[in-house]
Formats: structure tokens, C-alpha cells, sequence
């Protein structure tokens, strides 16, 4: 399997999510904008998001992933459609307890998640019957999560990475074709995320039929909870949760924290955070998602070598798209929020104010990627104890970073908390690497970064020039040339960030790599 044409496929897909969710975010801001409402919605969902990331996405595929590739390289497919069988059912069951607990307890989670929004009781109310809504979500990603990590093993990427695509395709038509029949307009987006769960796990079906390993539930809670394989995921996933989702914890903290700084907080945050996925999702969850499996046959096969060579190729990727990424994003915050949200009710301050968060995540970037880069190299090895350690660190170093930053910078202070917070996570992370000598450089490093620093530096110079030349905010009635000029800008940039690496030396042969 060629891993570079794999990542290539995986981030088109990938990209085609990310396209539609950008897409989604500019008619949600076209048509509520940032207040209140706005944020009663980004925190309904982000209490379904987050249990999602914790029970589904994050924890659990890190657990699961390395035991299904062991079973199916060692103990076979009728052992491997076995853990399934029982790991999906205490999954299932698992989260649908959970969502029942969310719905009734929906007043107490927004409260203590999002007090600030007991200022507005309208919206606090909102929130409240969205988040019941949204709730369920959770059970439909679950199942969406572990067929992603049933696919991946099997080396089927496309379908996982493209299940994204038909939530945003939801919000799209919740925002222009449910909002304008409904007394409240936001709980049309509500709606849309229900029906995006649905329509996420139906697109799994057919895929994982074809390779012989769809399910079977049981209407048994309990079934499956014997098997030694099952208690070895649940032993896995414990500390995992913890660990995978240090960032989303310390971002539901921010949201408590901006739920009481200036109405629209939550909001700017919001928005900014969206576009910072973009280069994340494009990269490091590609990247990390094609690692895994590789990394884990690696290990099961016991060559040091390959698991070696493939965080080699990782990192170097990583380093080549993130830190162009993290400059872009910097320099071009404002023309990327003014483009993309400032239409109908979406401010002049909102794009301001948005922006400023935008450029804090991004002197953060780089860490963010390099960590879903790194942690699945633990992950692959079935050791979640180190993460863990670390993510505890980070989870404390993220919220004494906010004391000293959002006292004079606001919601942007949150922001930058989290993008350091990764760094941090991402060097800790090498550390220990290299001290297990888990993980040996090739040679060559040095003047990799040497021709890197060299390109990076001649794109920031066209990327500033770009964004000084036009007025952004001005140019609010030409929606069609603002986009045209950010294009005009981004592809300059482009040009000039490969022509340079080609003029160095740097060619795409070089980062090929066959996975076994």
C-alpha cells in the first residue's frame, strides 16, 4: 500500500469534509451571526461533541484499533468479527444509557458547562432543549467510530473520512430550508445534527456488509462483557479517555470561562476553532488514522525498524504542511473570517474579534498536529499510561496559561492556552519516544529544516503583503471578489511556499512510502 497516495485519498476526502463544514460555519454566521442563541447552540452541541470524542472518535479508537489489527494478523477474521460482534454491543448499549442520562440531566450539564448563559434565561433554555436533543448523537458516532476503526484496519479509509461530509450536508439544508419554518431559527441546527447521526451510521452499512464484518447487537446489555478481548478494549480505553482528550476538556473549560467574558465569546471561539480544524483534519487526523494500523501491524510483527521509518515519514509530512499551515492561518485571519462568515448578521467586530483567537491557535498549530502525529505511535503499542501522565500535565499547564493570558487578552487567551498546551503535549511526547528509542531520526533533519525555514520565511512574506493589500471588511458587498482575492493570495502563497522547496531540492519521490 502506497502511504503517500493513501493520505492523498484520505485528505481529499477529508478536505470534501472540511470544504462542507467551512460552508456550513459561513451560512450559520450569515443567518443567527454571534450572540447569544449562537452560543446556546456551539454549547449544546459541544457536550454531545465532547462525549463523542471521550466514548466514540478519540478513546475508544485508540483502545480498539491496535487489538482488532492484533486479532486479525494473529487469531483471524471469525475471532475479529467475534470482538466486534461483543465490542459494539457494549458500546451501543453503553452510550444509549448515557445519552438517556444526558437528556434528563440537560439543565445541570449547561450549567455547570456554560453558567454565564443563566444571564439570558431565553438562551440558557435554548440550550437546555437543544442539548436534549443532540444528545443521542453520541450513540450514532459511537457506532460510526468503531465501524471507521473496523474499516482502517481493513485498509478501507474512504468511507470513514467521507462520513463527515453528510453531517455538514444536514446543517447546510437545517440552515437554509428548516431555520426560516421555525419560531426559534437555531433549533433548525439542532435538528440537522440528529439527522446527520442517522445519515452517518446508514453510510457505514453497505461498506462494512462488504467485507464480511457488519455487527449483530443484542437486545442483552450485557452480552459481550465476558470476552476477554472486550475487557482488554475497556481496560485500554479508560485511561484513553483521559488522554485523547485532554484538548477537549481544557476546551470545554474555555467554554465555561468565555460564557462569562463579552456576549459572542463563545462564538468567536467557536469560529475560530473551526477553521484551525481544517489544517488538523486535512493532516494530522489523516495522517494519524493511516498511521495507526500501520504502526500496530509494526508491532505485532515485531519490527522496530518499519515502526521506526513510519514516524520518520509522519513527521517529516508533518513538519512540511503544518508549519506553512500555522503561518497562513496567522497571517491571513482576518481575510479567511471576513471571507468565509462576515455576510448578514456576522459583524464587523464579530470578523475582528473572531480573528483574534484564530491567530492564537495557530502559533499552536503545529503541536496540535504533531501530537495526533506522535500519540498514535503509544497507541500502536498498547501503551496508554504515558499519554495519559502527560495529558494530566497539559490539562493543568492549559488552565494556569489561561489565568495569566485571558485576563489581558481575552477569549484569544483561551485560544493560545490550548495551542501551547500541545506543544508541550507534542515535545513530552517525543521525549519519551526517543528515550525508548522507539523512534531513531534518519538522517538529514538538519537541512530539511534548513530548506524548510527558507520557504516558510518567502511565503509569510507574500501572505502579509496579500493581506495588507485589501480591505477586507470593506469589500463586504463583493463577496465574490473577496473570495476571489483570498484565492488569488492562498494560491500565490502556494506557489511561491513548493516553488521554493523544488528550487531546494524537495521532490515528491522523497516522501513515498510503502506500508506492509
Amino acid at each position: 500500500m502506497n502511504l503517500l497516495r493513501t493520505l492523498a485519498a484520505v485528505s481529499s476526502m477529508t478536505m470534501l469534509s472540511r470544504v462542507t463544514g467551512l460552508l456550513r460555519e459561513s451560512l450559520f454566521a450569515r443567518a443567527f451571526g454571534a450572540g447569544a442563541y449562537t452560543d446556546a447552540f456551539n454549547v449544546a452541541f459541544r457536550i454531545p461533541n465532547l462525549l463523542r470524542r471521550l466514548f466514540a472518535e478519540g478513546a475508544f479508537s485508540q483502545a480498539f484499533v491496535p487489538i482488532l489489527a492484533e486479532y486479525r494478523n494473529v487469531q483471524g477474521a471469525e475471532a475479529s468479527k467475534t470482538l466486534a460482534d461483543h465490542v459494539a454491543n457494549c458500546l451501543v448499549w453503553a452510550t444509549l444509557l448515557v445519552s438517556a442520562l444526558g437528556i434528563l440531566g440537560a439543565p445541570l450539564f449547561v450549567l455547570l458547562i456554560a453558567g454565564g448563559l443563566k444571564q439570558d434565561p431565553g438562551a440558557f433554555d435554548a440550550a437546555v432543549w437543544m442539548t436534549r436533543l443532540m444528545f443521542p448523537y453520541i450513540t450514532c458516532m459511537a457506532f460510526v467510530a468503531m465501524a471507521g476503526g473496523i474499516l482502517n484496519t481493513w485498509r478501507e479509509f474512504k468511507i470513514p473520512a467521507f462520513t463527515p461530509v453528510l453531517l455538514n450536508l444536514s446543517l447546510i439544508a437545517g440552515s437554509l430550508f428548516l431555520a426560516p419554518w421555525l419560531e426559534q431559527p437555531v433549533y433548525a441546527q439542532a435538528i440537522a445534527v440528529f439527522v446527520g447521526g442517522l445519515l452517518q451510521v446508514a453510510i457505514q452499512v453497505p461498506a462494512l456488509i462488504r467485507i464480511g464484518m457488519l455487527p449483530r447487537l443484542s437486545l442483552n446489555p450485557a452480552a459481550g462483557l465476558g470476552d476477554p478481548g472486550v475487557r482488554r478494549v475497556l481496560k485500554k480505553m479508560g485511561p484513553a479517555v483521559f488522554a485523547v482528550s485532554a484538548a477537549q476538556i481544557s476546551l470545554m473549560i474555555n467554554t465555561s470561562i468565555a460564557s462569562r467574558l463579552q456576549e459572542g465569546s463563545i462564538s468567536w471561539l467557536t469560529y475560530a476553532d473551526r477553521l484551525m480544524e481544517f489544517p488538523t483534519a486535512l493532516l494530522g487526523v489523516a495522517l494519524g488514522t493511516i498511521l495507526l494500523p500501520s504502526l500496530s501491524k509494526a508491532n505485532v510483527d515485531g519490527d522496530p525498524e518499519e515502526y521506526s521509518a513510519l514516524l520518520d515519514w509522519g513527521l517529516r509530512l508533518t513538519f512540511l504542511l503544518a508549519i506553512p499551515a500555522a503561518v497562513g492561518l496567522a497571517l491571513l485571519a482576518l481575510p479567511l473570517i471576513a471571507t468565509l462568515f462576515h455576510y448578514g448578521r456576522f459583524t464587523d467586530e464579530a470578523a475582528i474579534m473572531s480573528a483574534r483567537p484564530l491567530i492564537a491557535y495557530s502559533v499552536g498549530l503545529l503541536g496540535i498536529i504533531l501530537v495526533k502525529t506522535l500519540a498514535p505511535a503509544f497507541y500502536a503499542k498498547q501503551d496508554i499510561r504515558t499519554p495519559v501522565k502527560i495529558a494530566l500535565m497539559v490539562l493543568v499547564a492549559t488552565q494556569l496559561m489561561n489565568l495569566l493570558f485571558v485576563p489581558y487578552i481575552q477569549v484569544a487567551g483561551l485560544a493560545l492556552s490550548i495551542g501551547l498546551a500541545a506543544c508541550v503535549n507534542a515535545t513530552f511526547l517525543f521525549i519519551s519516544l526517543r528515550r525508548r528509542d522507539v523512534y531513531r531520526p534518519r538522517p538529514g533533519w538538519g537541512k530539511f529544516f534548513a530548506k524548510l525555514v527558507v520557504a516558510v520565511g518567502l511565503m509569510a512574506v507574500a501572505a502579509w503583503f496579500g493581506a495588507q493589500y485589501f480591505d477586507w471588511l470593506g469589500m463586504r458587498a463583493h463577496p465574490f471578489l473577496r473570495a476571489g482575492a483570498l484565492f488569488l493570495i492562498i494560491g500565490i502563497c502556494g506557489i511561491v511556499y513548493f516553488g521554493a522547496l523544488a528550487a531546494l531540492g524537495f521532490r515528491p519521490r522523497d516522501f513515498k512510502r510503502t506500508g506492509k
